[in-house]
C-alpha cells in the first residue's frame, strides 16, 4: 500500500508539474514517458549530495532569453543566455599579472556600449571593446598605493564608473575618457559587489557596514552596520536591489533587507547556525539572486535557501553544497555544486528533479567548478583546473571539454554571442 501511495504522488506530481504550460519546462512533452516511472520524491539530508538522481531524467528548456544579464544587473540573476558557440577559435586580451587572482573572485564588466573593463596587478584600468582593442588605460594610484596591488571591483550607468578597492578607497571617473571625477578614503577596505540605481551607489566594506553613497559627489547618504568580523573574509559580499529595499548579506551569512532611501532595517534573516558561527570566516556564500519577490542562495555549508523578500521568512531549505550563484529561469532553479553535480531543482518547493556528474567519478579536492552560465541547451562550466565544460541541459551529460590554462579560470560572461573568462593574466574571448 505505501509503494501504490508513492506512485500515486510521483503520478500526480507528473501532470502537475508544469506551472506555465508556455515555458515547456518540464512538461510530459519534455519528460519522456520511459522516464517518469523512474521519478522519484528526494527529501531532505544532512548529508551532502554526492552522488546522481534521476539522471535518465530529460530536460528541455524553451523560454526567451535573458536581456543584457551582465549589464548593472540589479537581480544577480543570469537566466537564459543566448550563446552557442563550437569552442573552437580562441584570443586573448593580456596584462600585467595578477598574484591573488586564485583568492579574489573579481568580475569582469561590461558596458552597454559592448565595451569590458578589468585592472591589472599595479590597479590600472584597462576598457578595451569587443575586439580587444584598447580604448582607455589609467591608473589613479600613487607609487605607495601601487606597490600594495589594489584589487577593484566596478560597476557603471555608462556615464560613470564606480570603483571600490582592497585598499580603502571609493572613486567615480568618467566612462568615455578614464579621468577622476571624485575619490574617497575609506575607513575599511570594499570587498563586495558594487550597485547603482538612479543617484545612489551602494557597497559593503569589510567591517560588514552597507553605505549609500552619492554618485554625483561621493558624500555618504546613509549607512547600516551589522556584527563586524575579526577575521576578514576573502569572499566578495553581495547584495541586490529588490525595488524600493536593498538586501545584502555580510561574513556571517546574515542577511538584511534595508529601506533603499533611508537604510531602515526592514528584517533580518540567518542562514548558518549558531554552531558554525564562531567560524564564518570559513563561510563561503554565492551571490544573492532575485526572481520573483524570492532571494535563493547556497553556502558550502551544504545549504541552499529560497528566502521571501517581503518578510525575510525561509520559504523552503535543500542541502546542496555549493557557493556559486543559482539561474533562475521561470519555474526551474539550475546550479552546480562545489562536488561538480548539476542541479535542476523545482523553483516552488525545492524539489530536486534531477542531478548528474560533470566531473566524472573520479574526485580531486583541487579540481572544482569556479562558475557557470545557462545557454542554448547547454550549460557552460568553468573549472579551476583552467577548463570549460560544455554539458547537456537535456540530459547533464558533459558534451565537450576545452583547455583553457593550467590555472584557474572565472565562470563566463557573454556579450554578443561571445564568450569571455579571466585568468590571472589575460581576458579569452572564445567563439
Amino acid at each position: 500500500m505505501p509503494k501504490f501511495i508513492s506512485l500515486l504522488i510521483i503520478f500526480c506530481f507528473l501532470n502537475n508539474c508544469s506551472l506555465d504550460t508556455k515555458t515547456g519546462f518540464w512538461t510530459q512533452s519534455d519528460i519522456l514517458e520511459e522516464e517518469k516511472e523512474n521519478l522519484e520524491e528526494i527529501f531532505k539530508s544532512k548529508n551532502i549530495l554526492d552522488q546522481e538522481f534521476n539522471p535518465n531524467l530529460k530536460v528541455k528548456i524553451n523560454s526567451t532569453f535573458t536581456q543584457k544579464p551582465f549589464i548593472n544587473n540589479l537581480s544577480n540573476n543570469s537566466g537564459y543566455i543566448n550563446f552557442d558557440g563550437n569552442l573552437k577559435k580562441i584570443s586573448k586580451f593580456k596584462f600585467k599579472k595578477i598574484k591573488n587572482f586564485n583568492f579574489i573572485n573579481p568580475d569582469l564588466l561590461i558596458g552597454a556600449d559592448n565595451s569590458l573593463v578589468f585592472f591589472d596587478e599595479k590597479g590600472s584600468i584597462i576598457k578595451f571593446n569587443e575586439n580587444s582593442k584598447l580604448i582607455w588605460k589609467e591608473n589613479h594610484y600613487d607609487k605607495k598605493q601601487i606597490k600594495q596591488n589594489p584589487y577593484l571591483h566596478f560597476a557603471t550607468n555608462d556615464k560613470i564608473l564606480v570603483v571600490s578597492d582592497s585598499i580603502a578607497n571609493l572613486y567615480a571617473i568618467d566612462y568615455l575618457t578614464g579621468k577622476l571625477i571624485w575619490k574617497n578614503f575609506n575607513k575599511s577596505a570594499f570587498n563586495s559587489e558594487i550597485k547603482i540605481i538612479g543617484d545612489k551607489i551602494l557597497l559593503i566594506d569589510l567591517e560588514n557596514v552597507i553605505k549609500c553613497i552619492s554618485i554625483k559627489n561621493g558624500k555618504e547618504l546613509w549607512n547600516f552596520g551589522t556584527e563586524k568580523s575579526f577575521i576578514k573574509s576573502q569572499r566578495k559580499l553581495s547584495l541586490i536591489i529588490d525595488k524600493e529595499k536593498v538586501i545584502f548579506i555580510n561574513t556571517f551569512g546574515d542577511i538584511s533587507a534595508l529601506d533603499l532611501n533611508t537604510g531602515s532595517l526592514i528584517w533580518q534573516s540567518q542562514t548558518i547556525n549558531e554552531d558554525i558561527y564562531e567560524n564564518a570566516f570559513l563561510l563561503k556564500s554565492s551571490k544573492l539572486v532575485y526572481h520573483n519577490e524570492t532571494i535563493y542562495i547556497s553556502n558550502n555549508q551544504n545549504k541552499f535557501f529560497a528566502i521571501d523578500t517581503r518578510n525575510g521568512f525561509i520559504k523552503w531549505e535543500q542541502n546542496i553544497n555549493s557557493y556559486l550563484p543559482p539561474s533562475i529561469i521561470e519555474n526551474l532553479i539550475l546550479t552546480v555544486s562545489k562536488e561538480g553535480y548539476f542541479f535542476i531543482l523545482d523553483r516552488i518547493n525545492g524539489n530536486i528533479l534531477r542531478s548528474t556528474s560533470t566531473l566524472g567519478n573520479k574526485i580531486n579536492p583541487d579540481i572544482y567548478p569556479t562558475g557557470f552560465i545557462v545557454a542554448k541547451n547547454f550549460i557552460y562550466i568553468s573549472l579551476s583546473s583552467g577548463k570549460l565544460l560544455k554539458v547537456s541541459i537535456l540530459d547533464g551529460k558533459t558534451k565537450d571539454i576545452l583547455k583553457i590554462d593550467k590555472n584557474k579560470i572565472s565562470s563566463p560572461y557573454v556579450l554578443n554571442k561571445q564568450m569571455y573568462v579571466l585568468r590571472n593574466n589575460a581576458i579569452i574571448k572564445i567563439e
